[in-house]
């Protein structure tokens, strides 16, 4: 299984997506491929925010590795799955697809189609954001991994 999580900017929600995920894929046995990116251009080539590390550390996971990159329509041949934060990351990942194979790929992160606020504004988010992360990444692999 191949997944891509994407947000805007690739350095807040999205990282924290991969790095749940991957732990969580890595704990159950699995050798799933896990990436990032953002719908804008604004951190290509960043680590993600200090505040998104501080948060997936206290919870035992490492996404300080990690680096900004934007997605592109090469990503839809590359990933099974592509997860979006919210309709305007819907809106930007779907304006690039090719076909309808490529739109059927992408998804909203949370399992009840709502969406994940970004953090960036507001110190107070990062850590109820982790924890809906951390539980739609749950029943995402528990679904997927049926």
């Amino acid at each position: 299984m191949k997944i891509l999580m994407v947000c805007l900017g690739n350095i807040c929600r999205s990282p924290l997506a991969e790095g749940i995920m991957r732990h969580l894929a890595e704990n159950n046995g699995l050798d799933w491929t896990i990436d990032s990116a953002g719908t804008a251009n604004y951190h290509v080539g960043d680590p993600p925010d200090r505040r998104s590390v501080k948060v997936a550390q206290k919870h035992g996971i490492d996404i300080s590795h990690l680096r900004g990159r934007q997605f592109n329509a090469a990503d839809f041949e590359q990933f099974d799955i592509i997860f979006v934060m919210d309709v305007n990351n819907y809106r930007d990942v779907i304006g690039k697809a090719k076909s309808a194979k490529d739109k059927d790929k992408v998804a909203l992160m949370m399992p009840d189609q709502s969406p994940v606020p970004d953090p960036w504004y507001d110190d107070a988010l990062f850590e109820p954001v982790y924890e809906m992360l951390y539980n739609a990444c749950s029943e995402r692999l528990e679904r997927l991994n049926a």
